[in-house]
């Protein structure tokens, strides 16, 4: 027999590549930029019209009844630049994780059942004030990961490291409540939030033991 005409001397076909995502599709797959992107929106949008946009969204107890969406809209407000950047940040070096750990679709029932868990607790138990913001959503996607990752290092302002747990029990805890939160901040939304995200780490943790969780 040739040479030519044995198997291993044939030319082969070329392989074809195939594509990755591309960074529109890596965007729209990965909820916690998707989350953030719509914040970052909608704060615009009420910059531009307050009148027809905060107003109508933002928490109103003694309007509940009558326009009860404004328990999921105002997790989508804030009042201010650096209250959506300190939120967003935390939402991005919390959420990123927890979205690896858990997937996509476990990761937003978190963050949307912690926001409305939130508000629904500073309705029963907070002042009549309006309230808005993200807070309770991204105390719920941190409440997540202490639990699932409660060793896990970070640095307070950048200098003093810190384990997850004591992190989010002193600065996500503690220091939330009277009388260190000011008059102005929503501490029923973060605990409302925080106990949500706790109770989802725990059921998360044991259906999937056999995760290897990354970060460590």
């Amino acid at each position: 027999m040739p040479l030519s005409d044995r198997d291993y001397m044939k030319p082969t076909a070329p392989q074809k590549r195939t594509r990755g995502p591309g960074p529109l599709e890596s965007f729209i797959m990965n909820p916690v930029l998707v989350i953030m992107a719509f914040n970052i929106l909608v704060f615009l949008a009420a910059v531009i019209n307050q009148d027809q946009v905060a107003a109508k969204l933002e928490l109103m107890p003694g309007l509940i009844a009558q326009q009860p969406w404004r328990i999921i809209t105002a997790m989508f407000l804030h009042v201010s630049i650096w209250h959506i950047f300190s939120n967003m940040l935390a939402l991005y070096f919390f959420g990123r994780i927890v979205y690896k750990i858990t997937g996509g679709w476990r990761f937003v029932v978190v963050y949307m059942a912690g926001g409305i868990a939130g508000n629904l607790l500073y309705l029963l138990i907070g002042p009549a004030n309006p309230a808005l913001g993200a807070s309770g959503a991204v105390y719920a996607i941190a409440g997540t990961l202490v639990v699932l990752m409660p060793n896990l290092r970070v640095s307070l302002w950048g200098i003093i490291p810190l384990p997850l747990w004591a992190f989010v029990i002193v600065f996500l805890g503690v220091l939330t409540l009277p009388p260190f939160a000011g008059d102005n901040i929503a501490w029923q939304a973060h605990l409302g939030g925080l106990a949500i995200g706790l109770i989802a780490g725990f059921i998360y943790k044991r259906q999937m033991r056999h995760v290897i969780y990354p970060y460590r």
